[in-house]
């Protein structure tokens, strides 16, 4: 399969390098500019994957960039890059045409779990419907889960929480963007809610005894693997 190609388009030349190095370990095929003109420039050649967008940079800003994508019709994924944490920022960002926003600075897998799920969210439908962790699957079209033949019935959230998960196994999810992803942006980080939620996700896969499939990661979040 072909890498995943993505562009990156960041003045800041340590943050661009650290991004770019990062991405090309996980096998993507990355082209980087410092400026919004060369973005510009690149997304009108070339058919990306994905576009990784800082705000502030010169000729052309983050925000035009995305706007004058979206004018042309590119529709990819578009990640934005900000060190503006004000929410008025954040929706015009998203109202640019951005697909999802990130503050700065950022952890380095928290990138790398945003731009998996924006790639996996702009797949055709039904491409990755299946997922599989061991003898527990979750089919997001049908939102039927099993553990081996036996079906669980899990409320919308739970779904939702487990889907999320279960779409990087082994991978460790923050605890804010599980927030961010299920509840939104302005949900408050410190609830006990997620806990209650994983608590009842352990309690229905390991119904009948089971092996435990969801994990803590203690002070960082939540992983679905096998024992």
């Amino acid at each position: 399969m072909d890498s995943r190609k993505v562009l990156i388009a960041e003045d800041d030349s340590s943050v661009r390098k650290a991004v770019q190095r990062v991405l090309e370990l996980e096998n993507y095929a990355v082209t980087a500019v410092n400026d919004g003109k060369a973005a510009l420039e690149a997304l009108a050649n070339t058919r990306f994957d994905l576009a990784v967008l800082d705000v502030m940079m010169p000729f052309a800003d983050g925000l035009t960039v995305c706007k004058e994508a979206r004018h042309r019709g590119i529709d990819i994924p578009i990640l934005l890059l900000t060190a503006r944490v004000e929410v008025g920022d954040r929706v015009a960002g998203l109202d640019a045409g951005a697909d999802d926003y990130l503050v700065k600075p950022f952890v380095i897998d928290e990138l790398l779990a945003r731009c998996r799920a924006l790639l996996r969210r702009s797949q055709p439908t039904g491409a990755s419907s299946q997922l599989r962790v061991g003898d527990l699957t979750l089919n997001s079209l049908t939102r039927e889960v099993h553990r081996g033949e036996r079906a669980i019935d899990l409320t919308k959230t739970e779904f939702d929480l487990l889907e999320l998960l279960m779409q990087q196994p082994g991978i460790v999810v923050s605890r804010e963007t599980i927030y961010e992803a299920i509840w939104g942006y302005n949900f408050e980080t410190h609830s006990k809610s997620l806990d209650v939620y994983i608590g009842y996700l352990r309690r229905k896969t390991e119904e009948n005894g089971e092996s435990r499939v969801v994990f803590t990661v203690r002070g960082v979040g939540y992983t679905v693997k096998q024992s």
